[in-house]
């Protein structure tokens, strides 16, 4: 066994009954649940915390870095999941397809006359592909590009060129292939699996914890794809824990929880974090008034808020951030939040669904952010991002067109992004690149997590695991 620096496999054993106790002895009156309740009482589903004890076990690196382990995920995990492929206002009305790509694996999604059906994107002819990578669009049948093979919405042979050639084909039967697809909350979801669990099962906790969180009524205003120079796992690891914050992003000290955020584990595939806005870190060496954590408070979509307001004597910056959102949201979109408590507004509220995507709920960071191999490579991801906005009550909005950055162009060049968010994001993208190098450079082979800020990664191998062993 590698010397990894613990002194023997039974330190991999958290024998804490509760491991937040450790957060709460090390930051007390500051925690995330400390911070949110001194805004007033807190909705059930945001007072609740589970993070049940782990085994501490060291991760091996190889997880990112082999090309058998990738192709053991795209076997045994990546087909058998249901994961998000798009929101539903790309599949408006009918005729509308997205392309989702996963590694080799391709699928057309398109609205028809029956619903949204997703179909293996490659001709029963020569193989193909019906539309390319990355396509968007309306389209009144699917085609093959290469020998006109046609068929209409609903997957059924409408066309062959020369059909007297083919009179072993047997028409009927010449149906694309489907893939099955569900939605929640105006997310689509797919599964390359004919069976097994429905999506409202696979999603276990989440439904009952989005019931006051309606995103049906918000739409994608933009969309980033980002390509990222290292493993999805790595990509997707990167959101999962602040520990890294003082490091790699020291001005977000002064106006963002770190390592007082709370972590939880609910089920194999809903995590969370909870993080604080508008109040500054346990790391923090600056004292700041509550008019600059106004100032200069993260959101997701900062030209939506506007102009910030004057923080009132014996108020405080997160109130004043949230019921400016609060008017904001009632007067320009006819939505009324005024029973969503301030963490609920304004606090990044994150949830995870095993295996790609992260929601963000609140409407001061109302985000979806996603992550899957780019193509069949175990060094490359692919990371989208898509800020959302509330739906006009006219119905006029258009749902953003993809940005593609390549891996040396910044998030800081894409024209009305948020610029403080663009920086961050930028700063995420060049520690990945040295995360990954020297996780071919490491002499031990393995890494060590943290027994809580990092207990969500943990929990992302432990569930992948399960499906590598097929007990999920």
């Amino acid at each position: 066994m590698l010397d990894t620096g613990l002194s023997s496999p039974d330190a991999w054993e958290s024998d804490m009954t509760d491991v937040q106790a450790q957060q709460r002895a090390q930051y007390p009156d500051n925690t995330w649940g400390d911070i949110a309740a001194r805004d007033g009482d807190l909705p059930p589903v945001l007072a609740l915390q589970a993070n049940p004890p782990q085994d501490l076990r060291p991760i091996d690196f190889e997880r990112y870095t082999s090309p058998r382990h990738f192709d053991l995920e795209i076997e045994r995990m990546w087909k058998r999941v249901w994961q998000y492929a798009t929101r539903e206002e790309y599949l408006a009305e009918e005729g509308d397809y997205v392309v989702y790509d996963l590694a080799r694996l391709s699928v057309v999604l398109v609205r028809t006359a029956d619903g949204i059906k997703g179909y293996v994107n490659s001709c029963l002819h020569r193989g193909t592909k019906l539309k390319p990578s990355g396509d968007a669009g309306w389209s009144a049948s699917l085609a093959c590009p290469f020998h006109g093979w046609e068929w209409d919405l609903s997957g059924k042979i409408r066309k062959i060129p020369c059909e007297w050639e083919f009179p072993h084909l047997d028409k009927a039967k010449a149906c694309l292939p489907e893939v099955r697809v569900d939605s929640w909350n105006g997310n689509v979801f797919i599964s390359f699996a004919k069976d097994g669990p429905s999506l409202t099962e696979y999603l276990q906790d989440l439904p009952a914890h989005f019931a006051n969180w309606d995103m049906t009524g918000w739409y994608v205003h933009t969309h980033i794809r980002k390509h990222l120079p290292g493993n999805w796992k790595l990509a997707q690891e990167a959101f999962m824990e602040a520990y890294h914050t003082p490091v790699v992003h020291p001005e977000m000290t002064n106006v963002v929880g770190d390592h007082n955020m709370q972590h939880d584990i609910f089920s194999d595939h809903v995590s969370r974090d909870l993080c604080a806005m508008a109040t500054p870190s346990p790391t923090s060496t600056v004292t700041m008034t509550q008019q600059q954590l106004l100032d200069m408070m993260l959101v997701g979509d900062g030209s939506m808020v506007g102009e910030r307001s004057e923080v009132p004597s014996g108020k405080t910056a997160r109130w004043v951030m949230a019921q400016q959102l609060r008017e904001t949201m009632r007067r320009e979109h006819g939505l009324d939040y005024s029973g969503h408590s301030v963490p609920e507004m304004i606090d990044s509220i994150k949830y995870a669904v095993f295996p790609n995507v992260n929601f963000y709920p609140a409407p001061g960071l109302c985000l979806i952010q996603t992550f899957r191999p780019d193509g069949h490579d175990p060094d490359r991801s692919i990371f989208d991002q898509m800020v959302l906005r509330p739906k006009p009550a006219s119905g006029d909005f258009t749902p953003a067109e993809v940005v593609d950055l390549a891996e040396d162009v910044p998030f800081s060049s894409v024209e009305g992004m948020d610029p403080f968010l663009a920086s961050v994001l930028d700063q995420d993208t060049d520690i990945m690149r040295w995360q990954r190098e020297g996780m071919y450079a490491s002499a031990t082979g393995v890494q060590i997590l943290s027994n809580y800020q990092e207990s969500r990664i943990r929990h992302l191998h432990d569930t992948l695991d399960r499906y590598l062993a097929g007990d999920l």
